[in-house]
């Protein structure tokens, strides 16, 4: 798919990583840590976008890659609403959740542009399977 032979190296998996990166040293803020149903849905949307993409990357086929790519998108539009209950429970300053926002939108930018791309892209041709080995009689 477009060449890529890792999910590592899909741009979007890459922002969508650095955001859950970004996040993960949020979590260790005290407050933020004292909030444990808070803490543990902000880190599971975090987690969730760039596996989502991983996922999507191991399934055959750029419609259910897609699908997942679409997955991902909502999980991060969840950790950016996160942000926002953030800011609002005073976890962080706005200058805070602006930068965090970049890095988000970042990353839906990416995920935008692999969803437009697994759209307008056909599938790539199946791998062959091996043909059965010929029956060979002992001793040949």
């Amino acid at each position: 798919m477009a060449g890529w032979k890792d999910f590592r190296e899909i741009v979007a998996w890459q922002r969508a990583h650095k955001v859950k990166l970004r996040i993960y040293a949020l979590l260790e803020r005290p407050d933020i840590r004292r909030d444990f149903e808070f803490r543990d849905q902000l880190r599971e949307a975090a987690r969730s976008a760039p596996a989502n993409i991983a996922e999507g990357f191991g399934r055959f086929g750029n419609k259910e890659f897609a699908r997942f790519s679409r997955i991902a998108r909502g999980s991060e539009e969840e950790v950016l609403n996160h942000l926002i209950d953030a800011r609002d429970l005073r976890f962080l300053t706005e200058d805070e959740l602006k930068i965090e926002e970049h890095h988000v939108k970042g990353a839906l930018a990416a995920m935008a542009g692999l969803i437009r791309h697994l759209e307008s892209t056909p599938d790539p041709p199946r791998p062959r399977k091996n043909p059965e080995p010929k029956n060979q009689e002992p001793g040949t």
